[in-house]
């Protein structure tokens, strides 16, 4: 039987989610535990990938599971396997033919920056000591929302067919000494969020203006957008499915 698990974690000790040769990946820790509890292999296939040192509150995975299991168990006995970091929230029964990364709809970023410097929040906040014009980037900021063509803000030489995206969200809100950048799509591009973030904070600063940002997405030329932002301000916070996946 098909489930979608969901799962939270710490990025800071992770090279991203995806499994790589030379690099501890989210995926590669979840499989081996998954493998080990239920005695097989049991490979499993992500809603998307994260960068390393990236961290998520909701992402899902899917696997098949062979022998009946009753979810609750199965949660609790995962979670005894895994690393501090990482939490398995719930896990869902779903069709044969659901799919984590292909069904899902909407995704949702948050990216934190700190303006004090806060021994707290290393590894979970960028701190950015510099003064910023919050109004000047939520008007670059609205400029992003509908649908565009993002690759001014992709990775180059990335395996995707098109660079498309349709915003639905995108603005900047103060919470004490924090900034917080939320931001939802139906996709997301690699490298995207942080590459919107550092091309936002130029906005911010004053070295461009939200007339000069809305060329640069217009030019689809990465050179011409900001320096990624660091990925410990990053967090994945929000993967939603359309309706019919899940068995009740």
């Amino acid at each position: 039987m098909r489930f979608f698990f969901e799962i939270s974690y710490k990025g800071t000790h992770y090279h991203g989610w995806q499994n790589q040769d030379n690099a501890i990946g989210v995926q590669a820790v979840v499989e081996k535990a998954l493998t080990t509890l239920l005695r097989k292999e049991t490979p499993i296939v992500g809603s998307g990938r994260t960068d390393t040192g990236v961290h998520c509150r909701q992402q899902f995975f899917h696997a098949d599971v062979e022998d009946p299991v009753v979810p609750t168990e199965l949660l609790h006995k995962l979670n005894s396997f895994l690393p501090a970091d990482i939490a398995i929230r719930s896990i869902l029964p779903v069709l044969p033919t659901a799919h984590a990364r292909y069904d899902a709809r909407l995704r949702g970023y948050e990216y934190h920056i700190t303006t004090v410097k806060d021994p707290m929040l290393v590894g979970l906040a960028y701190y950015f000591f510099r003064p910023l014009d919050l109004a000047k980037m939520n008007q670059a900021a609205q400029l992003l929302v509908g649908n565009h063509d993002f690759q001014s803000f992709s990775k180059v030489n990335t395996d995707v067919n098109h660079f498309l995206c349709e915003l639905k969200t995108a603005y900047w809100e103060r919470q004490g000494d924090r900034l917080i950048f939320f931001i939802e799509a139906n996709r997301f591009l690699r490298g995207m969020v942080r590459a919107l973030v550092g091309t936002l904070l130029e906005v911010g600063t004053g070295k461009i203006t939200a007339a000069d940002f809305g060329a640069i997405i217009a030019s689809r030329d990465r050179k011409k957008a900001g320096m990624n932002a660091p990925p410990e301000g990053l967090y994945l916070v929000k993967v939603e499915y359309k309706d019919g996946i899940f068995v009740a």
